[in-house]
């Protein structure tokens, strides 16, 4: 999944970057509102961690420019431990959550599972026919199989999962797992789509991921 993270303070930033690498997030970061402005405009993320306080263009600014413009991106609020005020107009403003400064990373990581749940999904398990993924421990399972993932395959394997049943091109694909700076082979896509094909569906007669000739992949049960 891609993260955006808009924080000036940057020893802060690029410390919450690298965590957020090693948990497998595709991230990108900047360090002012404008810039956190022009990131949204040149592409599709599925979580915003925002500072309220930054220079150029606040937070609180971005944030209801996001939601005057109808953007229904996941914001989750970072906030000064003495700013209740700025805390409600967030969450007035369309904030999903917030998170007060000093904060645990685990508890930063719950509270982006739980961002990024879908609505039918009551626990941090992803699951499809007899393949499970538990994001909290990255664990990924099929017929009672642990199946090893590299970090880009688990990334590409979980953003299917949350969009099982759906058709996903290969632009889509590439936007939400790889970052803004990727400059990688035109073909990434299929070669990793290839890699998760043979951990993930040989051997077991029910294949979960599909070619849709023309568009793209999906990953659905057999009907």
């Amino acid at each position: 999944m891609r993260i955006l993270i808009a924080e000036d303070e940057r020893e802060l930033n690029e410390l919450i970057t690298q965590r957020l690498i090693k948990e497998h997030y595709s991230v990108d970061a900047c360090y002012d509102g404008e810039e956190a402005l022009d990131y949204l405009r040149m592409a599709d993320y599925d979580v915003l961690i925002l500072d309220i306080m930054m220079p150029k263009i606040d937070g609180l600014t971005v944030l209801k420019q996001l939601r005057d413009a109808n953007d229904p991106i996941a914001v989750l609020l970072l906030t000064a431990k003495d700013s209740i005020d700025d805390r409600v107009k967030g969450l007035d403003a369309g904030a999903d959550d917030y998170l007060i400064k000093p904060f645990a990373f685990e508890e930063l990581l719950a509270r982006l599972r739980v961002l990024l749940r879908t609505p039918q999904q009551k626990q941090n398990i992803l699951r499809i026919s007899d393949l499970q993924v538990f994001l909290d421990t990255h664990q990924v399972m099929r017929g009672g199989k642990d199946i090893p993932l590299s970090s880009k395959e688990y990334t590409l394997l979980c953003y299917m999962m949350r969009n099982a049943g759906h058709v996903l091109t290969r632009e889509r694909l590439e936007q939400h797992v790889w970052n803004y700076d990727f400059t990688g082979a035109s073909n990434v896509i299929d070669v990793y789509i290839r890699h998760l094909r043979k951990k993930i569906d040989d051997g077991f007669d029910q294949k979960l991921i599909h070619t849709i000739r023309g568009h793209g992949y999906v990953l659905k049960e057999n009907t």
